[in-house]
Order: structure tokens, then sequence, then C-alpha cells
């Protein structure tokens, strides 16, 4: 069963979690310098010299922990293919802890400089919705399994 769909889904929610890793969320503006919502801390692009600079921002390890937790349970869910009840109800606690994740995300962009009006959203901030279809169409895979198997049951 690992070859089933759902894997493929999986994997892509997977690999889109860790994307949010290389791309950043959001982007805010202090002085002049580009100052991006990161999970480290402190450090700015400047337009002008061409060179980055260290600034004191908060650090995001609570956001970078919660992105390592949910791209390992996404990763994780994958093999539970022999427990496919139990798959789709993780798959359904991911959706919901993948949306708090990203309302956690906006609380942090809104403590850039300049605030979130002032922000330009990177690939990053639309990263978590693409998981979150990823996991709706794994579970439209899981649901699909469940009644092929169910029709097959019936036949013997």
């Amino acid at each position: 069963m690992l070859q089933r769909i759902q894997t493929v889904w999986f994997l892509l929610a997977t690999i889109a979690l860790l994307l949010m890793f290389f791309f950043p969320l959001v982007t805010g503006t202090l002085n002049g310098l580009s100052v991006p919502l990161l999970y480290t801390k402190g450090y700015a692009y400047s337009w002008d010299t061409g060179e980055f600079l260290a600034i004191s921002i908060k650090p995001t390890y609570p956001l970078l922990a919660t992105n390592i937790a949910l791209t390992i349970a996404c990763f994780f869910n994958i093999f539970n293919y022999k427990k496919r009840r139990f798959q789709k109800r993780f798959a359904i606690l991911s959706i919901v802890l993948i949306g708090g994740f990203a309302f956690w995300c906006s609380i942090y962009a809104k403590q850039l400089p300049g605030g979130i009006e002032g922000a330009n959203f990177g690939i990053g901030a639309y990263l978590p919705a693409l998981a979150i279809l990823f996991i709706v169409l794994a579970i439209f895979g899981i649901n699909k399994d469940e009644r092929l198997t169910c029709s097959a049951e019936r036949l013997r």
C-alpha cells in the first residue's frame, strides 16, 4: 500500500513544509533594510551596500521547532498505510495544526519592523496552504482506498 496515491500527496506536503526553511515567510523594511522573517535571528540585507547587516530581532526558534514537528508528522503519516482510519484522523489533525502554525506565523509577522502592512509576502507564506491542499488530496486518496477495500470484501 506504500505505492498508493496518498503516499505521493503526503510526500509533497512534507516537501512543502521543508521548503519553508529556505524561503522567507514575510519581509519587512527597517531604515531601508530588508528584514526577512526566517527561523534565524538577526540579519538583514542592505540593497544600498549589497551586504548583510546584523540587527536585533526576536528569534523565531518556536516556529522552527513547530515546523520541524509538522514536517516529521507529515512524513510519519506516510507509514500508517495499514491503519487507514488512523491515517485519516492524523491527516485531519495535521491540517488543523498547520492552520494554527500559519496563524502563529502571522502573529510573528506583525512583530516585524513596519508591521504586516508594510511587509512583502514571500513564497514561504503560501507553503502552509499548499501543504494543507496536499493533505486534503491525500484524505481523498485514503477514502478511495477504503471504498475499494470494502467493495473487494463484498466480492469474497
